[in-house]
């Protein structure tokens, strides 16, 4: 199969491994691409979010299947215009997408559905949502409606963060469109655990949980980010805490889509908070979240192509799904001042080494510049360790950290050790 990958950081790279392995896999493009990816995909000079040049591409090369994986060409509508055009392509629908596009009509989905989550209100006018402000207590959380890589988020401690948090994203336009309403909710105190599911629209099979680490800096300091590392599986998402979760959250959810009329083909992503009163939604994504990603695909030992075919041909029931089951870690190690302003063209220095130990190297920002890798975005690479518990992964992981420099860099060194 000639197969497009669409998509060109670190997640992209787990599932790029992934499907070059397949024995279906004959040819696998990737669009733009980056230094690891392009050692084992041909990259095309086509951006991501260029819908009508991906199905020019698509059709005019033979591609017999494209996986859509980041959020952006979801929501542009890529998977319905690829289908459209007679061309299978593994990813929801621009509509099923807005689970995640928009964060208002997520919230008014699980409320309609009781489907547990954060009490909330919503506003499209910045003097509303200051005076509703003067109203609550805090801390309270901020959230831009639209996608804004990850960073839309603010946990504000007092009604001054509050106000400037609403001022940044509402009228200074700090995540442009994606700031033209906000969601306005209670703070959730607890544990997260990410949950994903492979899902047909009719059948629905959990991956690994696993755990993000949004803020910057060690002991969950700092600005939110796009996720500083991860490990899988979650220790707190016990196989009780599992059942009780397929029967308030993940079944219900599944449900209240096809209720809804739509149907939900592809990665369903639940962002988790076990508080005080129970299991409770913080957020859907419609894709494979970054970089819970590369800690959840290095466990799967079934063919990641044949998924995607069973879920396009709404087959998924079809498929046994197997996972190795050994603890997983990745540390993201960052362009210095991410994610404020950052430089690039920093060479890197010791990828290779940092793949002893069966540790694999994921990259997110660096393309080749004369032959030698160099950074090119705010989040660099992903060492990734695996072994027989989070500790053991964790050493090997950090064990290939160490062995990687780079100018300005930075890197959390507490993935994990909330779990200790």
């Amino acid at each position: 199969m000639n197969i497009l990958l669409i998509g060109n950081g670190g997640r992209e790279h787990a599932i790029a491994d992934k499907i070059a392995s397949s024995p279906k896999c004959t040819t696998l493009y990737i669009t733009k691409g980056n230094y690891g990816t392009n050692k084992i995909a041909i990259p095309i000079d086509i951006s991501p979010t260029d819908v009508p040049a991906i199905v020019d591409f698509a059709k005019s090369n033979a591609i017999d299947f494209v996986i859509v994986a980041p959020d952006d060409p979801l929501a542009l509508g890529l998977v319905d215009m690829l289908t459209a055009a007679g061309i299978r392509a593994f990813g929801p629908t621009r509509l099923a997408a807005k689970i995640e596009w928009s964060k208002v009509y997520s919230k008014n989905l699980m409320k309609k559905y009781n489907i547990p989550t954060a009490t909330y209100e919503t506003f499209d006018s910045a003097d509303d949502a200051i005076e509703y402000l003067k109203t609550q207590t805090f801390p309270i959380v901020i959230k831009a409606e639209g996608l804004a890589l990850g960073k839309g988020v603010i946990i504000a401690q007092n009604f001054e963060e509050a106000n400037i948090a609403i001022k940044d994203i509402m009228l200074d336009k700090a995540f442009g469109e994606a700031g033209n309403r906000v969601v306005i909710e209670e703070f959730l105190s607890g544990r997260e655990i990410t949950v994903l599911a492979f899902t047909d629209g009719t059948t629905l099979k959990l991956m690994p949980s696993s755990q993000d680490h949004k803020r910057a800096l060690d002991n969950d300091q700092g600005l939110n980010t796009g996720g500083m590392g991860a490990y899988s599986p979650s220790p707190i998402f016990t196989p009780a805490l599992k059942a009780k979760a397929m029967d308030e959250i993940f079944t219900p959810t599944l449900n209240a889509l096809n209720s809804e009329g739509i149907k939900f083909k592809g990665v369903l992503y639940f962002g988790l908070i076990l508080t005080d009163n129970g299991l409770k939604v913080i957020e859907y994504n419609s894709r494979f979240g970054d970089p819970e990603t590369q800690v959840i695909l290095p466990q799967l030992q079934t063919d990641l192509l044949e998924i995607f075919e069973a879920i396009v041909d709404e087959k998924l029931d079809s498929i046994d799904i197997k996972w190795n089951n050994s603890p997983t870690m990745c540390v993201v190690m960052a362009s210095g001042g991410y994610p404020k302003k950052y430089q690039t063209g920093k060479e890197i220095f010791g990828i290779d080494d940092a793949t002893a130990n069966n540790n694999k190297v994921y990259i997110s920002g660096a393309l080749e510049q004369n032959g030698k890798p160099v950074t090119s975005g705010g989040r660099v690479l992903c060492v990734v360790g695996q072994g027989e518990t989070l500790a053991d992964a964790a050493t090997h992981a950090y064990s290939g950290v160490k062995k990687i420099s780079f100018e300005d860099m930075h890197y959390r060194t507490d993935i994990g050790k909330s779990n200790e």
